[in-house]
């Protein structure tokens, strides 16, 4: 039957002409006038290769395409088919090696060529710090739009994980919300009688906004939505009085530090608003500061610049001076002081600086290049770019590192959903060269093509990174250490699917010899989960690798927002990755948006294989018993970026039947970066 429909489809290509050929047939020579029966195998596997892998079975779509090599050797299509295969398998070197073969055919042109220098240089696993990278202009949002005024005296900043930015307009007395275009999506005001001259924004952790107003001199406290909550302070000179507050950050307990501006010091609010206390005033090793201005928490460290002396100081959470971490003088004049993971990054005059908080070494990332400059903040976004507001030249400047302005975006479809044809839905995932996600992208940063045509009805149906729902699955270290914490491990899963709010699937896996799916279901049928109800026996041969590939290929076909969440004593026996390398297991994770999460029974560090994971993957680690406990595990994970989209379009091509395979392009542009990808599919048989 499977040799008929080969040669049925072989016989209909030669009746319909060659409209309808989808691959070369590499076995005919050049004087025959009919294609050999081999291509009509070819074909045949080919077609079932596309569709499985856009059902998301990636290791039987690397059989299907091989079969179809097998009937036509070294075919061009189906060699660039089979490297997208392994490349969503996480194999990436064999993706490379297929895509290396096409190319040196004369396959793909500069968009192929593109995609296996993104792809190889990925592989370098080098951390980039930001200290180390160089940032210039990429873009720039206007303060007028003809005669009318958008913005005046951008003075500080703070990103959203929708990619939009809040901007503190000092002049207007306005925090004005951009999306990633530069488009005005909402204006904050204040309560009747407004803000007067804002200075500083802030996201508390329960997500509400903090802003500082130096003239008014308070806080001002809204809600995410941007509706007024109630003042923090007073003017004055006691505890929690203020004169000229400026730059605001907030603790790990919830506790706010503002600088004083007019009074020299930092006034400190707990997480109510009722001041505590202040501190950096002059003691014994320290002068006081003169003329504080930016602040950042990392940890229990407080930091504070001071504009005067041109420096950075270190206290304690109780305002204790700990000692100078840059020296005065080294600084021109220095405003906003923001966190940049472990790093600080600062605004000094017309340079964008960053700070390394174990050596107090400074290192320039850009300069606005003009005299006439005054940055007073710079922070970076959920897009890997450095957002930058120039009060003097009244410019918000967007800042990317080189190397991604002359690379562009890394464009993937990664599925084409054409069960409705002529509807035809794409999910496309659009990432910087680092495998960052880019997000924030709306309709008008997309343009699809089919043939070079631009196609009809686009629209933008949804971006994951707006996503609240995610599917969850637990892997259950089923090690002999285990026995001891059975009721931690009852703890996490219950706090943990408890708060997932009865959103998205759970999975749950024993990790032993083999790994065995124990529970799918939803997560309120956890509430009274035991580790002793598990099939999975211990054991001292637990093969993390198989549990891992397991899970990321159940949550595939799920939610577009992932996770596997690894409950474990930290311990790896011998053959826990005898089949799957680390890096092969990473990178099956990164390429199909799975966050991987650790829960650690035990107060130390993991293994290195466990810290090699998580090194090299989106997510987190957690102490079973850290004081906050794990309810916001969940959150957490939701806040991951995602850089994944779904547009869908109206085709304007003959589908013949549903055996022509269809082209289709997308490019995604944003600023002076674009990227473009380009696959085909094929519409229901009829």
């Amino acid at each position: 039957m499977k040799k008929l429909l080969g040669i049925v489809i072989a016989l209909s290509v030669s009746l319909y002409g060659f409209a309808q050929i989808n691959l070369q047939d590499t076995v005919r020579s050049d004087e025959d006038t009919m294609r050999s029966a081999n291509s009509g195998f070819a074909e045949e596997e080919f077609r079932r290769g596309v569709q499985t892998f856009y059902n998301g079975n990636y290791k039987e779509s690397i059989l299907e395409f091989e079969k179809a090599l097998s009937y036509l050797p070294g075919e061009n299509r189906i060699l660039e088919w089979l490297g997208k295969a392994y490349y969503m398998s996480g194999v990436e070197g064999a993706a490379l090696q297929q895509w290396n073969f096409a190319k040196d055919q004369g396959w793909g042109g500069l968009l192929l060529q593109n995609k296996i220098e993104i792809v190889g240089d990925r592989r370098i696993t080098d951390a980039e710090y930001g200290f180390a990278q160089r940032y210039t202009e990429a873009g720039a949002f206007p303060n007028i739009n003809g005669n009318a005024l958008i913005y005046s005296q951008p003075i500080s900043v703070l990103p959203n994980k929708d990619g939009s930015i809040w901007v503190v307009a000092y002049s207007t007395n306005e925090i004005v919300r951009f999306n990633v275009n530069g488009i005005v999506q909402e204006r904050i005001r204040g309560p009747l009688n407004g803000l007067d001259r804002p200075m500083d924004i802030i996201r508390l952790k329960n997500g509400n906004l903090l802003v500082s107003e130096s003239a008014g001199d308070r806080l001002s406290l809204f809600d995410s939505k941007g509706k007024f909550i109630k003042y923090y302070g007073k003017k004055g000179r006691g505890e929690g009085e203020l004169i000229g507050p400026q730059y605001l950050a907030e603790d790990a307990f919830g506790n706010v530090y503002v600088t004083d501006f007019g009074n020299s010091r930092v006034v400190v609010f707990d997480p109510d608003g009722n001041g505590l206390f202040s501190f950096g005033n002059k003691v014994d090793l320290f002068d006081g500061l003169k003329s504080p201005t930016g602040i950042a928490c990392i940890d229990d460290r407080i930091f504070v610049a001071d504009s005067v002396k041109g420096a950075v100081y270190e206290f304690d959470r109780s305002g204790n001076y700990m000692g100078i971490l840059v020296e005065e003088k080294k600084l021109k004049r220095p405003e906003a002081l923001k966190n940049w993971g472990d790093f600080l990054i600062i605004a000094d005059l017309n340079k964008v600086l960053t700070i390394d908080t174990a050596t107090g070494s400074v290192y320039e990332n850009a300069t606005t290049g003009s005299a006439g400059s005054s940055i007073t903040s710079a922070v970076p976004d959920y897009n890997g770019n450095i957002i930058v507001t120039d009060f003097k030249a009244n410019e918000i400047y967007i800042m990317s590192k080189m190397t991604e302005l002359v690379g562009g975006f890394f464009v993937q479809i990664e599925r084409v959903i054409a069960d409705k044809f002529p509807t035809v839905t794409l999910d496309v995932k659009v990432e910087n060269r680092k495998r960052q996600p880019i997000v924030g992208l709306t309709k008008t940063n997309f343009l699809i093509t089919e043939d070079k045509r631009p196609v009809s009805n686009m629209e933008l149906v949804g971006a994951a990174n707006n996503n609240e729902t995610l599917d969850v699955t637990f892997l259950i270290d089923r090690s002999y250490d285990m026995k001891a914490f059975e009721e931690q491990v009852n703890a996490s899963v219950r706090e943990i699917s408890a708060s997932m709010q009865n959103k998205g699937q759970v999975q749950i896996i024993g990790l032993g010899e083999s790994p065995v799916v124990e529970f799918t279901g939803n997560p309120l049928d956890l509430s009274d989960f035991s580790v002793r109800a598990l099939k999975s026996e211990y054991t001292d041969n637990v093969r993390i690798d198989l549990g891992l590939t397991m899970a990321v290929n159940r949550l595939i076909s799920g939610q577009k927002k992932r996770a596997v969440i690894y409950i474990s004593a930290g311990t790896v026996g011998q053959n826990a990755f005898t089949k799957y390398s680390l890096s092969d297991l990473t990178t099956f994770m990164n390429n199909n948006a799975v966050s991987y999460n650790t829960i650690l029974l035990q107060n130390k560090a993991p293994s290195g294989e466990i810290s090699y994971i998580e090194n090299n993957t989106t997510g987190y680690s957690y102490y079973v018993y850290r004081p906050e406990g794990l309810s916001s595990v969940i959150d957490d994970i939701l806040a991951i970026p995602s850089g994944l989209y779904q547009l869908t379009y109206t085709s304007a091509l003959s589908s013949q039947y549903g055996i022509k395979y269809l082209p289709v392009e997308i490019q995604a542009y944003l600023l002076n970066r674009s990227g473009r990808d380009e696959t085909g599919y094929f519409s229901p048989l009829q």
